[in-house]
C-alpha cells in the first residue's frame, strides 16, 4: 500500500480515532488497570498485566484478574502489606511460563520500588532522557532485580538495551503516560511526557507498519522500534504512540 506522507497520516487518524475508543477496552489487557481508580492500585494492576500480555487475549485477561485476586483485589495494599503466609498461598502457575515464584519476587520487588525509589513512576521519570523512556526500562529492570531472585525470573521483563522491543513495557508506559479524551489510557504519570513514548511493536503492528513503509527493518528488535518511532514522531510529534491503536487494530480486527 503506497500513501504519500499526507494520505498515510489521514489514514492512520481515521484508524486512531475508530479504535482508540472505550470499546476497545474491555478485551484487552488494560481493562485490569480499569478495574481500579487510585493512582498505584492502577500502575501496579497495569504493570502485572503488562507482564502476562502475551498469546490468548481471554487467557491473559482470565490469569490477570485471577493475579488480582491473589492481591486481595486490592494491589497496592498487599504490596506494601502482605504476610508472608498470604505468599504462601500463591502456588499455582500463573499464565504459561509465569510461575508462582516469579510472581511472588514481583511482589517483593514492587515493594522495595514503593519503599525505595519513589515508586513505578519515580524510576522512569528519574531515567528517561530527553527523547527516549528506553534507558528508563533498562534502569527499571536492574533496581526490579536489586533483591535475591532467580536467573530465570529476569526473562519476564526485557531489556532494550539488549536489543529487546520490549512490547510489554512500551504498551505499559503508554497506558500511563498518554493522555486524551477517549478514556483507554489513563495519563496519569504527567511527570513524563507522551512524545517520548515508543510503540509497543508485537507481531501484528510490526506486521502493518512494514506494509505502510513504516518499517524496513525485518527483525522486530530495538532497532525497528527506533526506525518506528522516528516515522511516528514525524506524524504526531506530540503523541506518536496514539498509532498504535491503528497499527494493532488494523492488523488484529481487519487483518490488514
Amino acid at each position: 500500500m503506497k500513501l504519500n506522507k499526507t494520505e498515510l497520516k489521514e489514514f492512520l487518524d481515521e484508524k486512531v480515532e475508530l479504535y482508540n475508543r472505550p470499546a476497545f477496552i474491555e478485551l484487552d489487557p488494560i481493562s485490569i488497570p480499569h478495574r481500579f481508580t487510585g493512582k498505584e492500585d492502577i500502575e501496579i494492576s497495569g504493570f502485572l498485566a503488562a507482564t502476562i500480555a502475551w498469546g490468548n487475549r481471554t487467557m491473559i485477561l482470565r490469569n490477570a484478574n485471577r493475579m488480582m485476586a491473589y492481591l486481595d483485589d486490592s494491589p497496592y495494599d498487599f504490596i506494601l502489606h502482605h504476610s508472608e503466609n498470604d505468599l504462601e498461598r500463591i502456588s499455582t502457575v500463573i499464565h504459561r511460563t509465569f510461575n508462582a515464584s516469579d510472581f511472588i519476587y514481583f511482589i517483593k520487588a514492587l515493594k522495595h520500588i514503593y519503599k525505595t525509589q519513589n515508586g513505578l513512576e519515580g524510576i522512569f521519570n528519574q531515567y528517561r532522557t530527553q527523547d527516549s523512556l528506553q534507558p528508563a526500562i533498562h534502569q527499571f529492570r536492574n533496581k526490579f532485580f536489586e533483591l535475591p531472585h532467580n536467573s530465570r525470573t529476569m526473562k519476564h521483563i526485557s531489556d532494550p538495551l539488549k536489543g529487546s522491543a520490549a512490547k510489554k513495557l512500551n504498551m505499559y508506559l503508554r497506558w500511563m503516560i498518554r493522555k486524551d479524551d477517549s478514556g483507554v489510557d489513563f495519563g496519569i504519570w504527567e511527570s513524563i511526557s507522551p512524545s517520548i513514548l515508543s510503540c509497543p511493536l508485537d507481531v501484528h503492528s510490526a506486521n502493518v507498519a512494514r506494509k505502510l513503509g513504516l518499517l524496513t527493518r525485518k527483525k522486530s528488535d530495538t532497532k525497528a522500534v527506533s526506525e518506528l518511532d522516528s516515522n511516528l514522531r514525524e506524524l504526531d510529534s506530540s503523541d506518536p504512540v496514539k498509532y498504535d491503536f491503528a497499527l494493532f487494530g488494523l492488523g488484529v480486527f481487519e487483518g490488514f
